[in-house]
Order: structure tokens, then C-alpha cells, then sequence
């Protein structure tokens, strides 16, 4: 029997190999979609035959990443879906399946959906049976933490804004900035805390009682810790219900996106200091 297809990790497998876990299972039902107390996370495996396919990708010519904004979310996850395929696809790119229902409310082809904080298109979408399709390129593979994703995994899901909607969270692009760690989930009373370990580019937009995407869900910072390139937040009972991150384990990967507020500013201030410099 072949074995499943998996996007699993791009560039080296994790020191520490999680415990298995159950699949997802839908009862092979499209309408029916899952409960939480049989979400689970599959364990990181091996590197997939992808890995190869993109790592000899990784030197060819790409075009600088635009920073226009072509869509805005808020991180208010909507709901959370469950992968029913991912491989690749008919016209040789890659592909995603998933289940929901919230968010196909509306949609249409060329829509923007946030998958894990994922800013995607959708290709296809199915009312009947609950269900749309989402391209992957081999660079948000390498960007993103979807790349561990397996059939079965629950995603958070989000729609773009529209100009009526409500500004419930902050700013999120779906411009992932890259990955964080998991290194730490401590529970206090019906809260959760959770510390993430990510790289200094990164961090350094992070600031205390600042806003920050985790999986596409926009959180609070509570503290920063430089001297271990980590940070922290809180969840609180209603939201772990609501969201994926509670469902994964330490030494798991959450896409991370910093506030773009912060970006600018960094952006404005370097520009006025260059400037003064040539005055001077």
C-alpha cells in the first residue's frame, strides 16, 4: 500500500519527533463536519518527495514579493476547517481540499481566504458538499508551517473584510513573516499560556501588549524575551475552543505575521534618518 502523501518540513526534520495521534475522521460524510474532541494534529513525519521538488526550485530566479495589499483580515477566526486533500494537483502546482461552511457563505472564485493566517486563493469550491480548493506554491510551502499539514488536520479559516465588516481584531494581511516553535503550554485555571520561539528579524517588531498573528489568529503579546528569542501570550477558554493553537504540541510550527504598523514605522524612521544624513 503507498504510503499517504504529506507536505511535510522543507528544510530539516525537528530534533524532537511528537507523539502519534489520531486522524480526523468525517465518516466519510461531506456534510458532516467535526467535532473538537477528535481534533488532532498527525505527528511531523519524515521529508516528503516535495521537499526535493521545492529545494531544487530554490535557486532559480524569483521575482521580489510584492507589498501591495490586495486583501485585509482581522484574525478574527471564523471557524476552523479540516483538510480533506492536499497533493499535487492537475496542472502540475500543489494543491489543498478543505471542509468548512462559514466561509464558503458568499464565496467565489478568486476570492481570498486566510488558511492559517495563509493569505489564498480559492480555485474551486463545491456548496453542495462543503468543501473548496486553495493553490500552494513551492514559496508559501517554505514560508508557512503548511507544509505539516496532513489529511485530517483542522486550519483556522478566515474570509476577507469587506468594507461593512467589523475591525474586531488588527490589521493582517496574510503576508506570512515566517515561523515560530512552540517551547512552552502552561495552563492557568481555564486559560492557557502559550511561549513561541521564533528568529530576531522577527521578534524584533514583537513588543509587549502588541498585536501579533499566530496562526492567523490575532493575539495580545503579554511579555518579550530577547535572551531566549521568545514571547508569550495568553489564551483564554472561549478562544482555545475557537482556534487550532491549543490542538497542536510543543516543537510544532505557527505561521507568524507582526504588525504591519510596526514595519512602517521602522520603514519612516530609517528613511527620515538617511535623509538627514545627506542634509547634513
Amino acid at each position: 500500500m503507498a504510503a499517504p502523501f504529506r507536505l511535510t518540513t522543507l528544510c530539516k526534520t525537528p530534533k524532537t519527533s511528537l507523539p502519534k495521534t489520531p486522524i480526523l475522521n468525517n465518516n466519510n460524510n461531506p456534510h458532516t463536519l467535526f467535532s473538537r474532541s477528535n481534533l488532532k494534529f498527525n505527528p511531523i513525519s519524515k521529508p516528503s518527495t516535495l521537499a526535493l521538488f521545492i529545494t531544487n526550485r530554490r535557486h532559480q530566479h524569483r521575482h521580489p514579493r510584492t507589498t501591495a495589499i490586495r486583501c485585509l483580515f482581522t484574525g478574527i477566526v471564523e471557524e476552523m476547517g479540516q483538510i480533506k486533500k492536499i497533493g499535487a494537483s492537475d496542472d502540475g502546482g500543489f494543491a489543498m481540499k478543505i471542509a468548512a461552511k462559514t466561509v464558503l457563505d458568499g464565496v467565489n472564485l478568486g476570492d481570498s481566504i486566510a488558511v492559517n493566517g495563509t493569505c489564498l486563493t480559492v480555485t474551486q469550491f463545491d456548496t453542495v458538499s462543503s468543501e473548496f480548493t486553495v493553490g500552494l506554491s513551492p514559496e508559501t510551502l517554505r514560508k508557512t508551517s503548511l507544509s505539516e499539514l496532513s489529511v485530517g488536520s483542522p486550519v483556522n479559516l478566515e474570509r476577507a473584510v469587506q468594507p461593512i465588516s467589523r475591525m474586531g481584531g488588527h490589521f493582517v494581511q496574510g503576508h506570512v513573516d515566517g515561523t515560530g516553535e512552540i517551547v512552552s503550554m502552561e495552563a492557568e485555571e481555564d486559560s492557557l499560556w502559550i511561549k513561541v520561539k521564533t528568529t530576531r528579524e522577527i521578534l524584533k517588531y514583537v513588543v509587549p501588549k502588541g498585536f501579533v498573528a499566530v496562526d492567523g489568529t490575532s493575539l495580545t503579546v503579554v511579555d518579550v524575551f530577547d535572551d531566549e528569542d521568545c514571547f508569550n501570550f495568553m489564551l483564554v477558554a472561549y478562544t482555545q475552543q475557537k482556534v487550532v493553537i491549543p490542538l497542536k504540541k510543543i516543537g510544532q510550527k505557527v505561521n507568524l505575521e507582526v504588525d504591519i504598523m510596526g514595519k512602517y514605522v521602522e520603514r519612516l524612521l530609517s528613511s527620515v534618518f538617511v535623509d538627514s544624513v545627506k542634509s547634513s
